[in-house]
C-alpha cells in the first residue's frame, strides 16, 4: 500500500511539472517567424498594421478565452 502511494505521490509531481512547464516554460517559434505576442491594447495598433500589410498572404488570428 506504502509504495503504490508513493508512485501515486511522484506521478503526480511529474505531472503537475509537465504542466508547469509547457504553461510557463520557454516558446519557440519556427526560424523566420516572428516571437510570439500576447495581444494588448498597447501593442494592438501593431498588430493591425502588420496584418494589414500581409493582405496578399493567408492569416489567421487565433483568440483564446478562459470562458
Amino acid at each position: 500500500m506504502k509504495k503504490s502511494l508513493q508512485i501515486a505521490a511522484a506521478g503526480a509531481i511529474a505531472l503537475l511539472l509537465a504542466i508547469g512547464w509547457y504553461l510557463w516554460g520557454p516558446a519557440k517559434t519556427p526560424a523566420g517567424q516572428p516571437p510570439l505576442v500576447a495581444l494588448t491594447p498597447e501593442n494592438f495598433d501593431q498588430f493591425q498594421t502588420q496584418f494589414n500589410e500581409a493582405s496578399d498572404n493567408v492569416r489567421v488570428v487565433l483568440l483564446l478565452s478562459p470562458t
